[in-house]
Order: C-alpha cells, then sequence, then structure tokens
C-alpha cells in the first residue's frame, strides 16, 4: 500500500538553539504542506534521514495494512501523528494509507 506523509507542522525553539546548536546553514528543508508517498514501506526522496527513522516502523505497519497504534491513540485508526528528532526544529507529520 501506499502511504501519504504530510508535513503538518514546524515548532522552533530559539533559546535551545542559541544554548546548545552549532550554527547550520540548512538545519531542515521540509516545509508545512509538504507531501510525501512511501511505496511499500519505502523512504520517500527528498525525505530527510532523521525523519525517516523516526516514522519508519509506522510507515511499513501502515502500507501493510496495519494500524491501531497505542490502542486508539488517532481517530482514524490507519493513520499516526509522528514527529521528526530535532530537538531544536521538529516537524510534525500526518501518515495516512493513500
Amino acid at each position: 500500500m501506499k502511504v501519504k506523509i504530510t508535513a503538518m507542522r514546524q515548532s522552533e525553539y530559539p533559546d535551545l538553539m542559541a544554548r546548545y546548536e552549532s550554527p547550520m546553514e540548512h538545519p531542515c528543508d521540509v516545509k508545512v504542506g509538504q507531501v510525501f508517498f512511501s511505496e511499500n514501506g519505502e523512504k520517500p526522496e527528498g525525505l530527510c534521514d532523521g525523519a525517516w527513522e523516526s516514522m519508519a516502523r509506522f510507515v511499513r505497519e501502515l502500507a501493510a495494512g496495519g494500524g491501531n497504534f497505542y490502542d486508539g491513540w488517532m481517530k482514524d485508526a490507519h493513520s499516526a501523528m509522528i514527529s521528526c528528532n530535532d530537538g531544536f526544529r521538529p516537524v510534525s507529520f500526518l501518515l495516512e494509507i493513500s
């Protein structure tokens, strides 16, 4: 199955960035509203490795027709809301069977 991955929201923590992060030229290229499609549980082209590592297990489960993560966590059992692992500017992604 195909899984649609939509960037829903990006947060930013300037105080943590100023205190702990080394300056970066391109820390994140994902834009809110951007959509990726995973075919058969594979990493979509253009999705960063850190985001993929955070969501791969959920995408693969959805691609296999599964869902219902954490016993009813999501209103739609065949979806998940996952954030990437960037502690300075996390992006929340909606995963859903397409």
